[in-house]
Order: C-alpha cells, then structure tokens, then sequence
C-alpha cells in the first residue's frame, strides 16, 4: 500500500533542491518561441504601453512572480527605457534564488531575491503574473490570493497553474473546488492552464502542507502538490 506522504511546511519547501533550484524559467524572454508572451497569451510590455500611450503620466507598476533570470524584465527595460524613457514606471522581479542573468540598468527594474510568500509590495501593480512558478509554491492559493490583492483596481492578473495540484487532506485532487472559485471570482481559467483576469478570489480552505516528492506536473517537470483541509 502506498504511504501518506510527508508534508512540508513553506520554510522547509524552499530549501528543498525541487524548489531552491537555478534551473526554472531561465532562458524564457519576452517575447518569441520561449516567451512570457507565448505563455501568458498577451505581451506584458503591450499591456503596460498601451496604458502609457493613452496617458503618459500615469503612474505603471509590474510585478513579476518567480522571475527566474530575469531576462524577460531585463528586455522590457530596455523597451521601456526606448519608448517611454520619463515614464513613471516601475517593474518588479522576484525570485527565491539570485541567478538573474545581468543586473538593472535603470532604477525601473528591480530583482529581489526573497520568497513570494512573505513579501509585499511597495504600491498597487497594473499587471502581477507567475510563469510556471506556482508548481513550486506550498501554499499556491494563499499566494494567489495575495497576487490578486496587489493589484490595482483595474489590474490584471495572469499566471501558470494547475488545479490538479491542489489535494484534499485524503490525497484527492480538489481541482473543481478551486477552478469553481476562481471563476466566481471573476478568474478565467483555460485549458492550456492559465488563469488571468481581474477578480479577487477567496479560498476556505485551510493549508496543511506540501509535497515535493509527487512527481512531474503537466510541464513534464517536477511540481508540488499541496494539501488543505477542505
């Protein structure tokens, strides 16, 4: 008979080699083949412009969850810095281990190294997105919440996620309790497994713990499984 498996808790995940690792989303760009906006269906840098062109002194916040190298941020800099280069913009990469591939050229862009988890923001963002990062987070609803909450009234959300992801404490999956709550918040989810909108969704259930032992998630890479108490 198969045996439960160990649940850990958010610290002891992001030590664990599945999560601390240098080997997620590190050549992934803006834009082409491998891109944000090939994962995303929209181009980030399209969505903050277009905001840009129709007032330039409004005040543009992105923040990007599980940023990786950083090398899409580090080419919307420079986009930026082309077209709009006295916008009042800021752009936020956060990331649990320091492996970005250069440094900012600019005080827009900023690279923390730190956990999702704990941090907050310093204003309300117009975009907040996740690439293939919440396969790795322990507690992903209590994080997307929060990701949603940084937005600003008519920010959007965009982010990778599998629901098959979330178990319920017997080690059922609880994939349409969530999907159910993600669209009643006003979330779309998709079949190629994203969700993006503007809602702000409300989850009841309660985190236990996570398992970095599961296997691989749909990415044919490794991923997390979490527990909540339903």
């Amino acid at each position: 008979m198969p045996t439960d498996p160990v649940l850990l808790d958010n610290l002891t995940l992001e030590q664990s080699s599945i999560v601390a690792n240098n080997a997620m989303n590190r050549g992934r760009g803006l834009s082409g083949v491998n891109s944000y906006t090939r994962e995303l269906g929209f181009d980030p840098y399209e969505v903050l412009a277009q905001r840009l062109r129709a007032d330039p002194t409004a005040q543009v916040t992105w923040i990007d969850v599980c940023c990786g190298s950083g090398r899409a941020l580090l080419e919307a800099e420079a986009r930026f810095d082309q077209e709009f280069p006295t916008a009042d913009l800021t752009i936020i990469g956060i990331d649990l281990v320091d492996f970005f591939l250069g440094t900012p050229r600019t005080p827009r862009l900023h690279l923390l190294t730190t956990s999702a988890t704990t941090w907050t923001p310093p204003r309300k963002a117009d975009l907040v997105t996740c690439v293939h990062g919440l396969h790795y987070i322990g507690d992903k609803l209590a994080l997307i919440q929060a990701m949603t909450n940084w937005l600003a009234p008519t920010g959007l959300f965009a982010a990778d996620f599998d629901p098959a992801e979330i178990h319920r404490l017997d080690g059922t999956p609880a994939t349409g309790a969530v999907v159910e709550t993600l669209r009643a918040a006003g979330l779309t989810y998709d079949h190629r497994h994203r969700v993006y909108g503007h809602g702000r969704p409300r989850f009841t259930a309660t985190y236990v713990g996570a398992d970095p032992t599961a296997g691989p998630g749909y990415t044919g890479q490794p991923s997390v499984v979490s527990y909540y108490d339903w």
